[in-house]
């Protein structure tokens, strides 16, 4: 291969994953405020295989071909005119659209440096998973010492995030997992854990003041009545149901704000610190992405899926 060529993940339709192909293309060169990053970790996360299939044409347009990833880490490898923050060879993480390559250009604005004690590994979930555990915690779920916080899901690469940082900001966490990840939850802080699969949550939890809900559908249908009045329900896959809300005297909330720098540096500073732990799921090369995509669509595991485009 060429010194301008790369491999990366090219969609030309919408369909299942076998429409997820791998070639090689002309690698990007960054523009004005722009920065070049050599992908060592890119995350993967529903949104990519939602937008694949089609379900969000209406929402989320795409122009094909398009290479998919939204988040990833790596290693500077070359700025745009104007870019002061980098220089190459400085370890990253952050927004990186068309991050399922080995390269991919974005603005420097969008990246944070990576301190030597963290791994890129874990730096590659932290924009795909704590950033979103943090706004929907504590921006859009207002939660404070001593609230109660169901979460769902909270094995994954969010859920695990969430319980820790709501035990440290004192709250009671009740999570929801599988058999096979409950006392991995435990371990995280959680006080009460629940297997999703032959337990019924809503018999089981009542008087929360927040649900953080990864799941949706029947979940989120049977959420409603967990809450106390004048609770919140944050969801993360879509907009709630504004009716079921109302008949429930709670709060329906779904991506009104969004974790800020100033977020991003803290949970930095807790995974450093060794205050947080993050834990990545399966890691996979560039050119079992199909697999990686279907195993993704199961929605089970532990953890975010990564592609390590070097690896």
């Amino acid at each position: 291969m060429n010194k301008t060529a790369m491999q990366a993940v090219m969609v030309d339709r919408y369909g299942d994953a076998d429409v997820l192909e791998l070639r090689q293309t002309e690698k990007p060169v960054p523009q004005p405020n722009e920065v070049l990053v050599q992908i060592r970790y890119a995350s993967m996360i529903p949104l990519d295989w939602k937008i694949r299939n089609g379900w969000l044409e209406q929402v989320f347009p795409i122009a094909f071909p398009y290479v998919p990833g939204f988040y990833a880490s790596g290693i500077v490898e070359a700025v745009g005119e104007g870019v002061t923050e980098f220089q190459p060879g400085d370890r990253v993480f952050g927004d990186i659209r068309g991050a399922y390559a080995e390269y991919a250009v974005t603005g420097q604005d969008a990246l944070v440096k990576l301190p030597d004690s963290l791994s890129l590994e874990t730096a590659a979930a932290i924009k795909a998973g704590a950033d979103s555990a943090w706004k929907a915690l504590f921006l859009e779920g207002n939660l404070e010492s001593g609230k109660t916080v169901l979460i769902h899901a909270a094995a994954g690469g969010v859920g695990q995030v969430a319980v820790q940082l709501a035990k440290r900001a004192g709250a009671t966490v009740i999570g929801t997992a599988s058999a096979d990840n409950l006392e991995f939850v435990r371990s995280l802080g959680a006080d009460q854990v629940i297997d999703y699969r032959s337990e019924d949550f809503a018999q089981l939890v009542q008087n929360v003041d927040l649900v953080v809900d990864t799941v949706g559908g029947d979940t989120e249908l049977r959420s409603w009545g967990v809450l106390k009045k004048g609770g919140i329900l944050v969801s993360l896959v879509g907009d709630p149901d504004a009716e079921q809300a109302a008949a429930h005297g709670v709060t329906a909330k779904f991506n009104t704000r969004f974790a800020e720098r100033e977020h991003l540096l803290q949970i930095v500073d807790l995974l450093a610190e060794g205050k947080l732990k993050i834990e990545t799921g399966r890691v996979y090369p560039l050119s079992e992405v199909r697999e990686a995509q279907r195993f993704s669509e199961q929605r089970r595991g532990r953890g975010r899926i990564l592609l390590a485009p070097r690896g």
